[in-house]
């Protein structure tokens, strides 16, 4: 008699596989959020009212791309990293890492460089553009600098419509290979059956 399928193992996989399903929906509905968010970042840039500047990520989220002021009481490290000119010429970006007035730090992008040494700014006020992080780039730039290219909402990734091909993948796969398990399972039950039956047939024929 063929055998049944395993109860057990077949409700793991069914729920694994709704799980998966159920993240892949999911992240479709992330991919949508983020289209919507990147669309409103795009049109930040020509609000031309300032923001206060915030002071964590969460605040940051909502006025990203948006113009503030900063009062740098005092630069607690300076550093440079690569970053691109207004003009698109590679070079390095000349960060100092700030003490706020009224407390709190953040990282300020004074301008652009050909080579890695930078001014020795000390700090002060200085208006710009809120980018991730949160940092304020500085626009004008400080310290006699090169304008840095202004951050674009187009360079953050909407990675999530891949995540969901991948959930979707994930639940066909577990559900092939646990069809190619069962078939085997099936098959192999069919021929302990045929098997007996001939020993069962041998017996009576030497009888």
């Amino acid at each position: 008699m063929t055998k049944k399928l395993p109860l057990i193992p077949t409700i793991i996989v069914l729920v694994a596989v709704l799980v998966m399903i159920r993240l892949g929906f999911w992240q479709l509905d992330r991919a949508d959020e983020k289209d919507a968010m990147l669309a409103r970042y795009a049109g930040a840039g020509e609000i031309a009212a300032p923001v206060r500047y915030p002071r964590s990520e969460e605040a940051a989220e909502p006025v990203l791309y948006r113009r503030s002021s900063v009062e740098c009481e005092r630069v607690v490290e300076r550093r440079a990293t690569a970053g691109t000119s207004e003009r698109g010429a590679k070079g390095w970006a000349q960060i100092a890492r700030c003490e706020l007035a009224g407390g709190g730090e953040t990282e300020i992008a004074l301008g652009w460089t050909r080579a890695p040494g930078g001014p020795q700014w000390t700090g002060g006020q200085v208006t710009g553009i809120i980018a991730p992080g949160p940092r304020l780039l500085a626009d004008p730039p400080r310290a006699g600098l090169i304008a840095l290219a202004p951050p674009d909402p187009a360079d953050l990734p909407n990675n999530h419509l891949a995540y969901a091909g991948q959930w979707f993948f994930f639940a066909l796969t577990a559900l092939v290979i646990y069809f190619l398990a069962i078939r085997r399972r099936l098959r192999d039950g069919d021929g302990d059956v045929r098997t007996a039956r001939q020993v069962d047939d041998l017996d009576h024929d030497e009888d």
